[in-house]
C-alpha cells in the first residue's frame, strides 16, 4: 500500500497518487477499499444552500488546511496540493437524500491532511485562522477516518440530480451484492461550484458497505 511519507514528487497531488479513490468510473458502481486517512472536520446541519454554519464551516477548513499546507513546506520541506472538499452526509431516513430534503440533513464537511501533518502544526493553523475569522468552531478537529470497503461512482451533473443515483444503489445496486450501510453517505467535490456550469459538475458519491447482518459503523 503506498504510504505518504514515501512520496518523492516535489508536490505531492494525492488526486493522481491514489487514483482509485478519485477516478471511479461514471456509468457504474465500482467497489474500493478505503485506507485509513486524516482529515480536518467540522460537523453541523441544516440545508447546505441556505445554513451559515455551512458556509462558516467551509471558510474553516480553507483557512485551516491553506495553512497547514504552507507550514508543511516551511518546516518539513513537503509540499502538496490541497486535496478537494469532501462531506460525510446523515439523515435518519434514507429517502431524504433521494428526495433532496436537505432541511433534515446532518453533515461533516472536511479536507484532507497528509499524515505527515501532526497535532502541532494543525493547532498553530488553527491560531491563524481565529485571527482572521473569530473563535474556533467546537466541532473542528483533526482526526482518522476508516470506511474500507465502498462502493463509488463518478456522478457528472447537479447535485440536485444525484437523487436517481443514489435511489438505484440504494434500492438496486446495494441489495444485489448482499451489502448494507456501514456508514454515512461520502461525497467528494471535485470541481469548483462557484466557476463550474452545474452540468459539468463531476462528484465522486461513496457509500461505505458491508455485508448484511452485521452492526453499521459510526
Amino acid at each position: 500500500m503506498f504510504s505518504q511519507r514515501e512520496a518523492t514528487m516535489d508536490k505531492i497531488d494525492f488526486k493522481k497518487v491514489l487514483p482509485a479513490l478519485y477516478r471511479p468510473p461514471a456509468d457504474r458502481f465500482m467497489r474500493v477499499e478505503v485506507p485509513v486517512l486524516k482529515f480536518v472536520k467540522i460537523d453541523g446541519s441544516g440545508d447546505p444552500n441556505s445554513a451559515t454554519a455551512y458556509k462558516q464551516a467551509i471558510e474553516w477548513l480553507y483557512s485551516v488546511s491553506y495553512s497547514v499546507k504552507f507550514a508543511a513546506k516551511a518546516l518539513l520541506a513537503k509540499d502538496y496540493v490541497v486535496p478537494p472538499l469532501e462531506g460525510l452526509w446523515r439523515a435518519d431516513d434514507p429517502a431524504d437524500f433521494t428526495a433532496r430534503r436537505k432541511d433534515r440533513w446532518s453533515w461533516t464537511m472536511m479536507i484532507m491532511a497528509p499524515d505527515f501533518i501532526d497535532q502541532s502544526i494543525f493547532e498553530a493553523a488553527v491560531g491563524k485562522a481565529e485571527k482572521k475569522l473569530g473563535a474556533r468552531p467546537e466541532s473542528l478537529r483533526m482526526e482518522s477516518y476508516e470506511e474500507g470497503a465502498s462502493l463509488q461512482i463518478m456522478h457528472i451533473g447537479s447535485y440536485d440530480d444525484e437523487g436517481p443515483i443514489l435511489a438505484k444503489l440504494h434500492n438496486e445496486v446495494m441489495p444485489s451484492q448482499g451489502v448494507i450501510f456501514a456508514g454515512p453517505h461520502h461525497e467528494i467535490y471535485l470541481s469548483d461550484a462557484r466557476k463550474t456550469a452545474p452540468a459539468k459538475l463531476k462528484t465522486i458519491l461513496r457509500q461505505p458497505i458491508k455485508p448484511a447482518g452485521k452492526t453499521e459503523r459510526q
